[in-house]
Parts: C-alpha cells; sequence; structure tokens
C-alpha cells in the first residue's frame, strides 16, 4: 500500500431548480490521500447545464 497518492473521482449529483427542473451533473473531485484517509482536495470539476466543465473559484462575483 502506497503512503500518499492521489485519487480522482467521478460521482453523479442531482440538483434542482424551479426553471429547469431536476438534472443530473457529473462532479469530478481530485483528492490527496494519506494511508488510504483523505487529506485534501486538490481540485473540483462541476458540470453546467450546457456540458461545460466549471471550477468553483470561477463563480466569483464583482461588485
Amino acid at each position: 500500500m502506497k503512503i500518499l497518492y492521489i485519487k480522482r473521482q467521478t460521482q453523479y449529483e442531482k440538483r434542482y431548480s424551479i426553471k429547469m427542473g431536476e438534472l443530473i451533473t457529473k462532479v469530478t473531485s481530485i483528492k490527496k490521500y494519506l494511508f488510504g484517509l483523505p487529506v485534501k482536495t486538490l481540485h473540483l470539476n462541476k458540470e453546467t447545464y450546457y456540458k461545460e466543465t466549471k471550477h468553483p473559484k470561477d463563480g466569483m462575483l464583482f461588485v
């Protein structure tokens, strides 16, 4: 067993909005593991309604 490794996982997540209804999106996360326990999430991508991948930090609002 490795001491430190990085693993990529894709899960499906259900979302609901009043205008669009129910939407099933892919959420891809890259995590760092130490002795088989997750330590840190390195990257997280969410797929939008238009099949574009979106990083959570890109959706910042400017005043």
